[in-house]
């Protein structure tokens, strides 16, 4: 059976090793409202948009150059109907592979699956974030 997570992937001219620097500097390139350290193993960082979302991710995988992953420990997405905690026990991989000269990083919200209530919203939302944000934040260096 295919798994059905969201799925983004992006290609930049920047070393792996740099790559993976950046994303761990999470709130320059997913959100101000930001709190917590994104740096080191089993650091933890909350999320926190008031009467919309609510999300605390665990640094539970870290191989410089290669990968992040995070876990989502308690979340709580207030426009939700029916599960406001869809997120919790999801991940959150970044998968960095060298290509050439480019660096492509596949972005996987894994369990983030087109069943769940938020995955509409949650792909647009993750694309501009992944695809806009974090992108420009590695090749311009440009900050949220």
């Amino acid at each position: 059976m295919k798994d059905h997570s969201y799925t983004a992937t992006i290609e930049v001219a920047k070393s792996p090793e740099d790559v993976f620097e950046q994303i761990n500097q999470v709130s320059k390139w997913w959100s101000k409202d930001f709190e917590g350290s994104s740096a080191n193993l089993y650091d933890q960082f909350v999320i926190c948009h008031p009467g919309r979302h609510y999300s605390k991710q665990k640094l539970v995988e870290l191989i410089p150059g290669k990968k992040v992953v995070w876990l989502v420990t308690e979340s709580k997405l207030d426009w939700l109907e029916h599960d406001k905690h869809e997120w919790t026990n999801t991940k959150m991989v970044f998968e960095i592979t060298p290509k050439g000269d480019q660096t492509v990083v596949h972005f996987t919200h894994d369990g983030l699956v087109p069943e769940k209530e938020c995955y509409a919203m949650c792909d647009q939302g993750w694309n501009m974030v992944i695809k806009e944000r974090l992108f420009n934040f590695i090749t311009e260096g440009k900050t949220i």
